[in-house]
């Protein structure tokens, strides 16, 4: 989870320029050699070694003899950079409780201006090469760092509900800073969890969102009854780090995936037999 809020607030500006500084060099080093990492900070010996032993104490660096002394940034550290960032822009006023876990994020409640979500991406951190080969946005070779393809993750995903919003049924962006994106609040259950008094409406209603993002050039590329939260046969579509361009040469074969992954869950939990032909039709028609 996040670092708790009393080590964001107490940080020194040393701490957070080391923090910005590993963030920098680990673009070219797996480890940050001691050396460099005191040349960007530009901090003394004695300093250097003392608030970078601050920070581990927190759990925000690592350290390892590789076979030089060597420095990396951890999530605990990534996420106080985001943090601080949005503070300090008044998107985030303070961090609530966690309300979900995905293969790739976390995500939280907070406070703004008023209720709003914080999902903070976390590519690579059980599945760094399986992304890499998935994610078209990641480099097929050469050094990318899980911090770097969780913020591509979380660039990609804002980008999305930007072009989506309000024309499509989505979560309102509000900020992103690195990897972490604010998003209005969306009530209701998942749809694998919800219980249905009109399936079909639901399912009609979804296709017809899949339909409005298809109209804007977009497929979802990852979606299914675990991407699509309920309330009161109101739908919202979420999770679009994967997303991709209708004009992408693989965007057909996607889109009927898509579509056939939900019209699988209402036919097995509602027993709704849709054509997938005419499901597809009716997106892109």
């Amino acid at each position: 989870m996040p670092v708790p809020a009393e080590h964001v607030r107490s940080l020194h500006p040393y701490e957070q320029s080391i923090l910005r500084a590993l963030e920098r060099l680990m673009r070219w080093h797996e480890w940050v050699p001691l050396d460099i990492l005191k040349s960007a900070t530009k901090l003394s010996e004695g300093e250097l070694a003392y608030r970078i032993g601050r920070l581990m104490e927190m759990g925000m660096v690592r350290y390892e003899k590789v076979p030089y002394e060597g420095y990396a940034l951890v999530f605990n550290g990534y996420d106080t950079l985001a943090l601080s960032s949005l503070t300090r822009k008044g998107t985030v006023q303070a961090l609530g409780t966690l309300i979900g876990v995905g293969k790739e994020s976390e995500v939280y409640e907070a406070m703004g201006l008023g209720v709003l979500v914080l999902k903070f991406h976390r590519v690579g951190q059980r599945s760094f090469q399986s992304a890499r080969l998935k994610r078209s946005y990641m480099p097929e070779s050469g050094h990318c760092p899980w911090i770097f393809a969780s913020n591509l993750s979380a660039k990609m995903e804002y980008e999305a509900l930007t072009a989506l919003h309000p024309a499509v049924s989505v979560p309102l962006p509000i900020d992103r800073n690195r990897h972490v994106v604010a998003m209005s609040f969306v009530p209701g259950v998942n749809l694998s969890q919800a219980v249905l008094e009109e399936p079909r409406e639901v399912l009609d209603e979804i296709l017809h969102n899949v339909r409005e993002a298809y109209r804007l050039g977009i497929v979802h590329a990852d979606l299914s009854e675990y991407n699509v939260m309920v309330a009161e046969e109101q739908c919202w579509l979420i999770d679009w780090p994967q997303w991709m361009e209708a004009s992408h040469p693989n965007a057909h074969e996607i889109l009927i995936r898509d579509v056939g992954n939900l019209l699988q869950h209402f036919r097995r939990k509602y027993q709704i037999d849709y054509s997938l032909n005419d499901a597809v039709d009716k997106v892109i028609g």
